[in-house]
């Protein structure tokens, strides 16, 4: 027999870019990771995403859930909303009882901090890896990485 979930005492609310879409999952999540591989980098159109995870018994759509539009693709299911595109859900065929969720669809905690990485042998050699940043002159709130200094030419190539 299936272990029953109490409701959740607290709830986070997330929503679409155009507020269409409305849902809310009960605080803590489930868990909390980036996922760096290839299909998720295309779907969300970024370098990688940041999901939460919830049992599927404290998810719950607020609004607009006939504004949904699903993607299938090898066992995995994507929602996204019809009206402004925003990617809601991610789930797997593999786990029937779970649905993970862009954190970035939250305003509040979610009650897990993102402290796993997966698929990180896909990350792009273009994605920001944590190099010192500083304030780029004249562009108040923007921060650049400099370049890496280009190594010497080894002594030969000199008198070539």
């Amino acid at each position: 027999m299936p272990k029953t979930l109490k409701p959740p005492a607290e709830e986070a609310e997330g929503a679409c870019a155009c507020g269409v879409v409305r849902l809310a999952i009960g605080v803590p999540a489930r868990w909390a990771f980036h996922d760096h591989s290839g299909e998720a980098r295309r779907a969300q159109g970024c370098a990688y995403v940041t999901y939460v995870g919830s049992y599927r018994s404290r998810f719950r759509w607020l609004a607009g859930e006939n504004a949904v539009t699903r993607y299938e693709h090898e066992g995995t299911t994507r929602g996204f909303c019809g009206c402004c595109g925003t990617p809601l859900f991610m789930e797997r065929k593999r786990s029937p009882t779970m649905i993970n969720l862009p954190r970035a669809l939250f305003e509040t905690r979610t009650g897990r901090e993102p402290r796993y990485h997966t698929s990180l042998d896909q990350a792009p050699d273009w994605a920001y890896a944590g190099g010192k940043l500083i304030p780029l002159k004249g562009y108040p709130g923007v921060m650049w990485e400099r370049p890496k200094p280009k190594r010497k030419r080894a002594a030969i190539d000199d008198f070539l």
